[in-house]
């Protein structure tokens, strides 16, 4: 098929351009300001809120693949808001036939509100603060108000934390760079170069949260791209089950012969990700659970090679 990505230069994106190249696929890149260099995509130059920039590119197309997102600043409007209704509104002009949407579990306020019960895709959106999780609605909304209005067929991927290269492991030690919520350095005075971080709440039990590897995120792609069962539906997309700080604190010191240290962190919430309706529509299988995701962050950081630039460090 032909498709369209946007985002293609973000962490997601530039894991998806290859693996659809090598399905088969002729891949578009939409380019904004990372560029682009993937053997057998075309990348074209522009922006999702340019309206005709946008038209152009969906030319030919048989899916999008909507990736392109901002997080906390004043550029998620033009880029999850007025971006994603001109991608809806190009997409129905071009017959697009499906029109995948990289949402996020920041709709359902994971971590900031009480969440009792695994969340599976009938759960409420209601986003936790700021523009991110604000805009992650925002997409899911106008996408699903497409859908009913116009027919547009729509497939909803909702990832929880996205991990690549050794994003797990920044997020664990009490090292830079520090990666992800909550910042160590926030909420801890531990004096510590480096250690593996037990986060708990008041009380003394530890957190527990779920995230998701950059590969599984790309295997739903996969199995979403072209399915009829897919067409009109919400897929949560997350690892084999979610984890709790003490066990993975505890293997990344043994893997790293660190010490542990404790820090407290009021007023969140643990929460678990219900993946059930992906597998069983989908097929989907994850295989990289957060032990296997350390694993793979030992070895990009032994390998030598340097983190890809953020532009936020989440």
């Amino acid at each position: 098929m032909n498709v369209l990505v946007t985002g293609a230069g973000g962490k997601l994106g530039r894991r998806l351009l290859p693996a659809l190249v090598k399905a088969g696929h002729s891949v578009r890149a939409l380019q904004f300001r990372t560029p682009i260099v993937c053997n057998g995509v075309e990348a074209v130059i522009g922006s999702v809120s340019d309206a005709r920039a946008v038209r152009q590119a969906l030319q030919d197309m048989d899916v999008v693949c909507h990736l392109a997102t901002s997080k906390e600043d004043a550029g998620f409007f033009d880029t999850s808001i007025k971006g994603t209704f001109n991608l809806l509104e190009g997409s129905r002009e071009a017959g697009i036939k499906q029109f995948i949407l990289a949402g996020g579990d920041a709709a359902l306020g994971i971590f900031f509100n009480p969440q009792p019960v695994p969340l599976d895709e009938c759960a409420p959106l209601r986003a936790y603060p700021g523009y991110y999780a604000f805009s992650k609605v925002m997409e899911e909304t106008m996408c699903r108000q497409y859908t009913l209005q116009y027919g547009l067929p729509v497939t909803f991927l909702r990832f929880s934390w996205i991990q690549d290269e050794d994003d797990l492991l920044c997020h664990m030690t009490f090292k830079e760079p520090d990666f992800g919520f909550p910042n160590w350095r926030n909420i801890t005075e531990i004096p510590y170069p480096d250690g593996a971080g037990i986060l708990l709440h008041p009380g003394g039990k530890p957190y527990k949260r779920h995230i998701v590897g950059v590969d599984d995120a790309v295997q739903s792609f996969l199995l979403a791209l072209g399915n009829p069962a897919a067409l009109g539906e919400t897929f949560n997309i997350a690892a084999p089950a979610p984890f709790s700080y003490d066990v993975l604190a505890g293997y990344v010191a043994r893997k790293l012969s660190l010490p542990l240290f404790e820090a407290v962190l009021p007023d969140y919430y643990d929460f678990s990700i219900d993946i059930g309706k992906a597998r069983a529509v989908l097929g989907y299988r994850p295989r990289d659970d957060v032990f296997r995701i350390i694993d793979k962050a030992i070895e990009f950081r032994c390998s030598g090679d340097v983190r890809s630039s953020v532009r936020y460090g989440g």
